[in-house]
C-alpha cells in the first residue's frame, strides 16, 4: 500500500510547480509578496489582484515601510537603443544586471553613428569633436580592411570549412583589432532585464551622473518604466478586436483585454531621483584624493597586480574610497594609507558615510574583505568584456588619457605591422587624445565630460576587481580560452600567473590556457 495512505491529517506530499505568464511585473511582485502575508495560492492571488490594488500595496510597504525586497520580484525587460559606448558602460555598471549589448566582434560599428554633446556656442570644440570622431571611424574602416586582408594571406581556409564561415571568422578577428579605434562616442544598443529594485538604483545613479547624456538616459528609463510599454502582441490584438467590431459589447470587452495599456513599473520607480548621498560623497572624496595624492606621481604598475592582504579592514576601506576618486594604483594608495594614524584613516572612512540617507545603501567601496584583489590596467575595450563578471566587486576609476593606450599586438592576431598600418593607428589615437585634452580645457558646457567621448577603446582604464578564489578560477579559465579576444585573454593569463606566484598550490587547480602559446585563429 502506498505511503500516501498513512499521511496524518493535514499532511500533504502533493508539491505543485507551475510557470506564470501574462501578469504585469508589479502585480506579479505583489502576488509573490502575499505569500508572506496571506495563505492564498498564487492562482488565487493573481485572480483577485488588480493593478490598482498592487499600487496601493506597494505604496504602503515599499515606500512607507521600506520593504525594498518586494521590488526584487518585479522583473522588467528594456531595449536601450542608440546610446554611446560611454553611456552603455555606465548603464550596465550594476552588480545585479542581466543583458546583452551589440558586439564589437560581430558587427561593423561604422553603421552605428555617434553621440554629439551639446557644445552650446563653442563651434570650434564641436567642429574639432566631429572631425576627430570621423577620423577615428575612417581609420577603423581602413584597419578592418587591412587586417582582414593580412589574415586572408596568413591563414588558409581548410577544405572542410565553408567559405562564408571562414570569412565570418576572419572578419571577427579583424574587428577584434579595429575596435581599439572606436571612440566612446560610438553608438551601441543593448537589452536588459532587471528587477525593479535594481532599476530604481540604476535610474537614481544615472540621474546623478555628470554627463548630460547619462542623466537623460536615466530620465528615459524612468519614463519607460512608468509609462506605457511596447506590447509585442498589440498589433495582432487590435486586428482581432477589429474582427469583433460587429458586436460592440464583445469588441469593447476584447479591446480591454487584448489592447490595454501596460505600465511595467508605474509605482516602484516613480520616485527615483538623483542620489544626493552619491553626488556629495563623490565630490568630497575627489577633493580628499586631490589633497592626499595630487602631488604624488602615479607609480608604474603591471597589467595585473594581485595586491596581497596586509592591511586592516579600516585601511582597505579608506584606500578603496580614495582609489575610486583617483587614478593611482591600489597598492600605492594602500601603502600610503597604511602609514596614516588610525584617526586619519577613520576620517577617510567617515567621508564615505557622512551623507548617507535613511534608505541609501553604502557605496560599493564598502563591499570589502574579499580574499583576492586584482588591480587591473587594461584597454577600455577589454575592460568592457571583464565588466561582465558581476560576482566581483568592481571599483572603476574614471576615464582618462593619463595611462596612455594599448596597441593591439599578440601572437594570435594579425599585427598592425603585418597589415602595414602602425603609423596610422598611433596617429589616430594620439590625435584623439590631444583633441580630448583641448576640448576639456576649452571651457565649453560640461567640457570635461564631453572630452571623454573622444577617447578610443584603446585608452587604458584602471579597475579594482575584488573576488573569492572560485571567481578568480572561473575568470582565468573562461577568459584565457582561444576563442576569446586577445586583450582579456592576456588579462586572464596574468591573473593566473599572479595567483600562481602567491598561491601555487591553489593555482594547480586552474585549467588555464597559456596566452603565450599559438592558437588556431579559425577556432571560435
Amino acid at each position: 500500500m502506498s505511503s500516501e495512505s498513512f499521511l496524518p491529517a493535514g499532511a500533504s506530499n502533493q508539491t505543485e510547480v507551475f510557470a506564470v505568464h501574462g501578469a504585469d511585473p508589479e502585480v506579479m511582485a505583489y502576488a509573490m509578496a502575499k505569500y508572506s502575508r496571506s495563505s492564498l495560492s498564487m492562482r488565487e492571488s493573481l485572480s483577485e489582484i488588480s493593478a490598482q490594488r498592487a499600487e496601493q500595496f506597494l505604496n504602503t510597504f515599499y515606500f512607507q515601510y521600506g520593504h525594498r525586497s518586494i521590488a526584487d520580484l518585479a522583473h522588467i525587460a528594456f531595449a536601450v537603443e542608440r546610446l554611446s559606448l560611454l553611456a552603455a558602460i555606465v548603464l550596465v555598471d550594476e552588480q545585479r544586471w542581466d543583458g546583452q549589448e551589440r558586439s564589437t566582434r560581430y558587427q561593423n560599428f561604422l553603421k552605428s553613428g555617434w553621440y554629439l554633446p551639446d557644445f552650446g556656442e563653442d563651434s570650434a570644440s564641436a567642429r574639432l569633436y566631429s572631425e576627430t570622431v570621423q577620423s577615428l571611424f575612417a581609420t577603423y574602416q581602413r584597419t578592418t580592411a587591412a587586417v582582414l586582408d593580412a589574415l586572408r594571406q596568413r591563414v588558409a581556409r581548410p577544405e572542410a570549412m565553408k567559405p562564408e564561415a571562414y570569412e565570418r571568422t576572419l572578419k571577427a578577428r579583424a574587428f577584434d583589432v579595429a575596435r581599439y579605434l572606436l571612440p566612446l562616442a560610438t553608438n551601441t544598443s543593448l537589452g536588459q532585464i532587471v528587477n525593479a529594485r535594481t532599476l530604481e538604483t540604476q535610474v537614481s545613479r544615472l540621474l546623478s551622473h555628470p554627463a548630460a547624456e547619462v542623466r537623460d538616459l536615466g530620465q528615459k528609463l524612468r519614463e519607460a518604466a512608468t509609462g506605457p510599454a511596447w506590447n509585442v502582441n498589440a498589433q495582432a490584438g487590435a486586428a482581432f478586436v477589429q474582427k469583433l467590431s460587429a458586436d460592440p459589447a464583445l469588441s469593447e470587452e476584447s479591446a480591454a483585454l487584448l489592447t490595454r495599456e501596460v505600465r511595467t513599473a508605474p509605482t516602484l520607480v516613480k520616485y527615483a531621483e538623483p542620489n544626493r548621498y552619491a553626488i556629495e560623497t563623490q565630490a568630497e572624496l575627489a577633493q580628499a584624493a586631490a589633497d592626499l595624492l595630487g602631488d604624488i606621481p602615479i607609480s608604474d604598475a603591471p597589467v595585473v597586480d594581485l595586491v596581497e592582504r596586509t592591511e586592516s579592514l579600516e585601511v582597505e576601506l579608506a584606500a578603496t574610497l580614495l582609489y575610486s576618486a583617483s587614478h593611482h594604483p591600489y597598492r600605492q594608495i594602500r601603502d600610503l594609507v597604511a602609514a596614516f594614524p588610525a584617526p586619519r584613516v577613520a576620517e577617510i572612512v567617515d567621508l564615505g558615510l557622512r551623507h548617507r540617507g535613511k534608505h541609501d545603501e553604502a557605496l560599493r567601496a564598502f563591499h570589502a574583505g574579499a580574499a583576492l584583489r586584482f588591480d587591473i590596467l587594461m584597454d577600455i575595450g577589454g575592460f568592457r568584456d571583464m565588466h561582465r563578471h558581476r560576482r566581483c566587486v568592481q571599483i572603476i576609476q574614471s576615464f582618462t588619457s593619463l595611462h596612455g593606450y594599448e596597441t593591439p599586438e599578440s601572437g594570435d592576431a594579425a599585427g598592425l605591422a603585418e597589415a602595414g598600418i602602425v603609423a596610422a593607428y598611433h596617429a589616430a589615437v594620439e590625435a584623439a587624445h590631444a583633441a580630448s585634452a583641448k576640448i576639456a580645457a576649452s571651457g565649453a558646457p560640461e567640457a570635461a565630460q564631453s572630452a571623454l567621448y573622444l577617447l578610443p577603446l584603446a585608452t587604458r582604464i584602471r579597475c579594482l576587481f575584488k573576488m573569492d578564489f572560485a571567481e578568480a578560477q572561473y575568470i582565468s579559465e573562461l577568459r584565457s580560452g582561444p576563442a576569446g579576444h586577445f586583450s582579456y585573454r592576456r588579462v586572464a593569463w596574468e591573473m593566473f600567473l599572479a595567483l600562481q606566484r602567491q598561491h601555487p598550490t591553489l593555482a594547480r587547480h586552474i585549467r588555464v590556457t597559456d596566452f603565450t602559446s599559438p592558437i588556431d585563429l579559425l577556432q571560435r
